[in-house]
């Protein structure tokens, strides 16, 4: 698989994983029914995209970019879904996050 693939479906399974999150909060602790299975069926395809990215990119730079931008896809559900504004301090962290999964994938090596 080329990395132009495996880039696409790293995509892929930040929108799960966003979703899932996003589910997991309506579920309320799981104690609704729809929304749990939800977060479950979205978390296992998650995971089994987040495996064949790692097929082709190593798994330390495809999770910290899977992490850095789901991360930030989360908290734009959470603002707006849920209604949830960052202060200051937290768009300073999520600009560092920003930079890192860009570091990460631009200058990073890892074989």
């Amino acid at each position: 698989m080329s990395n132009i693939s495996a880039y696409i479906i790293l995509i892929i399974a930040v929108i799960l994983g966003t979703a899932s999150n996003g589910f997991a909060k309506g579920a309320q602790g799981f104690t609704l029914l729809v929304p749990s299975i939800l977060t479950a069926i979205t978390i296992v395809g998650c995971m089994f995209t987040l495996s064949i990215v790692m097929k082709t990119i190593p798994v330390g730079i495809t999770y910290a970019s899977f992490a850095g931008l789901c991360i930030i896809a989360t908290t734009m559900v959470g603002i707006y879904k849920f209604n949830q504004m960052p202060d200051i301090y937290t768009i300073a962290g999520l600009i560092l996050i920003i930079a890192g999964v860009l570091i990460v994938n631009l200058l990073g090596k890892a074989n």
